[in-house]
């Protein structure tokens, strides 16, 4: 049997509680961006069950959030007191606000405290964080966020729990073409229907913007250069803000009319940008509409 020393040796656990309304949900999100397997809302009985099946599939970095009714608090933190020993990391997030902000954010979202019925929203703040108290006094880390930002949120829940674990940002270049709409998931679109177009060439028009053929049609176009140093560093600038925004993934489309030949050619140049700027850019391309 393993002591209870060594049941999750690899495990970094992260718990995120606090009062309702004051970011608990967002936070959850923020640390499964940043490579956390989350679950929401676990029930407290099921916590070991929990984190037994993360350990069976390997997984190293976990973050989970309650359903605590007020008379199970006590044992909870004392159950939370005692993982201490048995993972490799464990950071407790607490997440509050003052009263008026969050009534501000119920009375926004019209949704209803847990605690409401009964007794006015204002009572139900109160007596929510006098049952919380013991987890917040437990807590690593505290972010009150009456006047936070979503991006300060981000910022403040990766710093308490590694700023490194972030991982590379994606980022996808998305070739297609205009006449079948635009993709909804861009972040930044360059139209370069200005360049010339191997579709008025009967011997390039059935092949794509990776043929060699084709490539040297566009090539032959004076405006392309000029325009492919521009928009490297546009992206340059652009992409290091994203990643300090926290956005982990950023689409950017290339759209020519179909989809086949200027917008893969100019895609797959672009694509190199991100291995030039520095480490840290996961770049990828795809091609929306070559099948059409």
């Amino acid at each position: 049997m393993p002591t209870p020393a060594s049941r999750f040796p690899e495990l970094h656990l992260v718990i995120a509680a606090g009062l309702s309304g004051a970011g608990v949900t967002q936070s959850l999100k923020i640390l499964e961006d940043i490579g956390f397997a989350c679950v929401a809302q676990l029930p407290a009985d099921l916590l070991d069950a929990t984190l037994e099946h993360f350990h069976r599939r390997g997984t190293t970095r976990v973050a989970l959030s309650f359903a605590l009714p007020e008379g199970e608090v006590a044992a909870f933190v004392t159950r939370i007191d005692a993982l201490r020993a048995q993972v490799a990391r464990l950071d407790v997030l607490f997440l509050e606000a003052g009263e008026r902000a969050l009534v501000g954010r119920f009375s926004e979202t019209r949704r209803r405290h847990r605690l409401s019925p009964g007794v006015t929203l204002a009572e139900a703040i109160a007596r929510e964080r006098t049952a919380l108290a013991p987890i917040h006094d437990i807590a690593t880390t505290t972010i009150e966020t009456d006047a936070m930002t979503l991006s300060e949120l981000r910022a403040r829940v990766t710093n308490a729990v590694g700023s490194g674990l972030g991982g590379p940002l994606e980022v996808s270049f998305l070739a297609f073409g205009f006449k079948y709409g635009l993709p909804p998931e861009l972040d930044l679109l360059f139209d370069v229907r200005f360049l010339a177009n191997p579709n008025y060439d009967p011997e390039l028009r059935e092949r794509l913007g990776s043929d060699p053929s084709v490539a040297k049609f566009i090539e032959g176009d004076d405006t392309l250069e000029p325009f492919l140093h521009r928009a490297r560093e546009l992206i340059a600038f652009l992409l290091p803000l994203y990643r300090r925004e926290g956005k982990t993934r950023v689409t950017i489309g290339i759209g020519c009319t179909g989809g086949r030949h200027r917008s893969l050619y100019v895609a797959r140049r672009l694509s190199s940008t991100c291995a030039d700027i520095a480490d840290g850019f996961e770049c990828t391309v795809a091609a929306r509409d070559i099948g059409r």
